[in-house]
């Protein structure tokens, strides 16, 4: 029974039952997004679960200069920030985390794991904030309450018992702060192994590898305020209005200074197609802004080529005109490779192009006329590039049109990869990574005089691989859902299942406390919202959002439970269990203050010197970035490279589908917030898959009609999605959508990005029968 704490809110028993999905309603896509609705989404369920209260002391403070940053993405703040610098996603996100509900004792006696395990995302969230470390010993079935020193004892001990550090896992949330990130991978290196996988592994991997070869940083090349200076925009593969809807204000501003803005995505996303602002009288009453001047409807799998064809037709005006398109300075003083681009671009294959995008000469001969005609061009792009086969080739391809005419290292110009987790890209910066560079390394030996290892960890997919082949013995997770999160969900359970045991940091229940090792345990932790009181005071943490802004977060409200710790706490009273004096390092310092935390940070971590001073500047700081600041690259040559590669696009056999998993606008990663998808007309339920109507009729299906969607791969083993209610839906020709992390179960274990190893979400071959209903 999941009941409010009496300490926040009256004292209530709370029923939740999961929805009906044969009671699914399907009305028309939304063409606008936000407006007084989105309003109305963001501030009906915060005041409802949380009380007037708390919702005023949490969506006040959320993205403020002196309040908490916001955990559903890493959207950046502009300087002058509005009173309500949220959105309804935002709203949603805090709510999760603030309510009053919590998970009392007799829980765990009343809900076997084997009967948890029955149970929905939606239904896991809703039970309410954990509050006491809870254990299930080997042979049992249900979770156990014990003391924070008897959880950390067995943990220890287990760690301790194996015949490497390597047969363990220690896997990372975007969410987790700077300080816990790097405590947790000083911790993991301390006790021997570099098996450091997150989930950036499963999204924006493809970028790093693409940006860190050919500009020497894995990072955004822009500031927030380049947007509003831009002339172009182009958007690759993301949804702005779901997935980080403070953009569409960024987008609106731009539009307002006269930028135009292009979308490629094989779905019409209505964020991108027109945007109401809440906070503007013509948000309210009037008909909004018109976001997209060009909707190019691409093939999944097509991003490549369409950006091949936009550079050889960049060449040929230059031919045609010489000296007057590209910016040879710019590519003589700090570039390489661009007459093997020309060579390979001169071969392109125009009718490999239309076949790979779906598109016709028109639309991209209008695209690339639009980015001739620009000074100063933004590509922005998120999972739908990054989870492709050629993911890191498609991003290496969006460099190669920036180097052209030199929109990289000017104002309103640049790379912006897009971070859906909060705190990706600042875990990363902290050392969250399975193949951190020796100069990290070696930084770490100095300021802490043990020599950490140096061969390569596992990252998230081989982490299943190796629990599945048994040379993985135990995971720990800092925060995160990694078995609902990752690829082939049927072989990640079963690898799971595989461990010896199984720990989780978390706020909330979800499906990685209900598949678990022989031993499993769950250690409670306070959520970003929350006051965090340590012996030295109250303490802040930091984050870097998507543009490399680092700035601190401040709880505001009274943690839900006395008996909670931080992550920082948790992970330093973990190693101090564990290590047992291994290495001359004072966790107990760590938990007592944060400053000692970010001292050692300023030592260890390159561009966060004097971290404790610059992090209390008024907004905090921005990290070096050499293509961005300066125009250097820290490639081999010192010079940003124009790369060739292969046009490859994805080969669909007749009688068959692309599919391509996606988030509902209810949800954030894995965190199912309610069954509902405004924007694409879904409601109460999610076993959907969406299909052109043309593809429809040319299967002999119908919309509304029942099927079980097949995934097709080289080794013939059985995935299937069952009993999935067909939805007639304007998405690009002889492609399909479903939702994530249901549609996970479809995407082979060993299907994954050339090079960055990420799983290809975005390339999924399937095949439609039908069920009857």
């Amino acid at each position: 029974m999941a009941r409010k704490n009496p300490q926040v809110e009256a004292e209530a028993e709370v029923e939740i039952e999961d929805e009906d999905e044969s009671r699914i309603e399907v009305g028309k896509p939304k063409t606008w997004a936000a407006g007084i609705p989105g309003v109305l989404h963001s501030m009906g369920p915060a005041l409802k679960d949380m009380g007037v209260n708390r919702t005023r002391k949490t969506l006040l403070a959320m993205n403020q200069r002196d309040g908490f940053d916001c955990m559903s993405c890493a959207w950046p703040d502009p300087d002058h920030r509005k009173t309500f610098e949220f959105c309804e996603n935002g709203a949603k996100a805090v709510t999760w985390e603030a309510t009053p509900i919590t998970v009392d004792s007799h829980f765990w006696a009343q809900n076997p794991v084997s009967e948890l395990r029955t149970k929905s995302e939606y239904w896991l969230g809703q039970q309410g904030r954990l509050t006491e470390p809870v254990y299930k010993p080997a042979g049992k079935d249900y979770y156990e309450p014990v003391s924070w020193a008897e959880a950390f004892r067995i943990i220890a001990r287990k760690l301790n018992s194996l015949d490497s550090p390597d047969e363990a896992s220690f896997y990372t949330s975007g969410r987790t702060s700077n300080e816990a990130a790097f405590s947790y991978q000083l911790f993991v290196r301390a006790f021997g192994t570099n098996n450091l996988p997150d989930c950036s592994n499963m999204c924006h991997e493809s970028t790093g590898w693409a940006m860190g070869q050919t500009l020497g940083i894995g990072k955004s090349t822009i500031v927030y305020d380049d947007f509003g200076k831009a002339d172009l925009i182009i958007i690759m593969g993301q949804n702005p209005g779901t997935n980080h809807p403070r953009m569409l204000t960024a987008l609106e501003e731009a539009k307002n200074n006269g930028a135009q803005i292009v979308a490629v995505n094989p779905l019409p996303e209505a964020g991108l197609r027109r945007y109401k602002n809440p906070q503007e009288v013509k948000g309210i009453i009037g008909s909004g802004t018109e976001i997209a001047d060009q909707f190019l409807q691409i093939r999944l799998g097509g991003d490549m080529a369409l950006l091949q064809a936009i550079c050889k037709r960049v060449l040929d005006a230059e031919d045609a005109n010489p000296g007057t398109v590209l910016d040879h300075e710019f590519i003589q003083e700090h570039c390489q490779g661009l007459e093997e681009l020309k060579a390979h671009l001169a071969r392109l294959d125009e009718g490999a192009v239309l076949t790979a995008t779906g598109l016709r000469l028109e639309e991209i001969d209008e695209l690339a006329d639009r980015y001739l005609r620009a000074e100063r061009v933004i590509i922005t792009w998120a999972m739908g590039l990054t989870q492709q086969k050629k993911g890191v080739a498609a991003i290496k391809e969006v460099i190669n049109l920036l180097l052209l005419r030199g929109n990289i290292g000017k104002p309103g110009a640049g790379a912006s990869p897009i971070r859906g987790h909060s705190n990706v890209q600042g875990d990363r910066t902290m050392g969250i990574w399975e193949q951190m560079p020796p100069v990290f390394l070696d930084a770490l030996e100095k300021e802490f005089g043990f020599n950490p290892p140096r061969e390569h960890g596992a990252d998230a997919v081989q982490t299943i691989q190796k629990m599945r082949d048994g040379a993985m013995k135990v995971f720990v997770a800092l925060g995160g859902n990694l078995v609902a999160a990752i690829s082939d969900t049927t072989a990640a359970e079963a690898a799971m299942e595989n461990l010896d045991m199984s720990v989780q940091i978390s706020t909330k229940l979800n499906r990685s406390h209900t598949v678990v090792g022989k031993e499993a345990l769950i250690l409670p932790t306070m959520g970003r919202t929350e006051i965090d009181r340590q012996a030295s005071g109250e303490q802040f943490v930091s984050v870097e959002d998507t543009v490399c802004a680092v700035h601190p977060s401040w709880g505001k409200v009274e943690p839900v439970a006395p008996n909670l710790l931080s992550e920082v706490a948790i992970v330093s009273r973990l190693a101090q269990a564990t290590l047992d004096g291994k290495v001359a390092v004072d966790w107990a310092g760590f938990e007592r203050d944060y400053d000692l935390v970010r001292e050692h940070i300023s030592h260890v971590v390159a561009g966060c010197e004097d971290y404790n001073q610059r992090i209390r500047q008024d907004g905090g700081f921005v990290l070096a970035n050499g293509p961005r600041d300066s125009r250097t690259f820290h490639t081999p040559t010192g010079k940003a490279v124009f790369t060739v590669n292969d046009l490859e696009h994805v080969q669909c056999p007749p009688g068959r589908l692309i599919l391509q998993t996606m988030r509902s606008h209810d949800q954030f990663n894995t965190t199912i917030y309610g069954h509902n998808d405004r924007y694409r007309g879904i409601k109460k339920g999610r076993q959907v898959v969406f299909v052109n109507p043309e593809d429809l009729t040319e299967l002999g299906l119908a919309d509304g009609q029942y099927v079980d969607v097949h995934g097709e791969h080289h080794d013939n083993q059985e995935r299937v999605l069952r009993n999935y209610r067909l939805v007639s839906y304007p998405t690009a020709r002889g492609c399909a959508a479903a939702y994530y992390p249901e549609a996970n179960v479809l995407v082979p274990l060993d299907s994954v990005a050339d090079g960055s190893n990420t799983p290809v979400s975005k390339h999924v071959i399937v095949r439609l029968e039908p069920t009857g209903g």
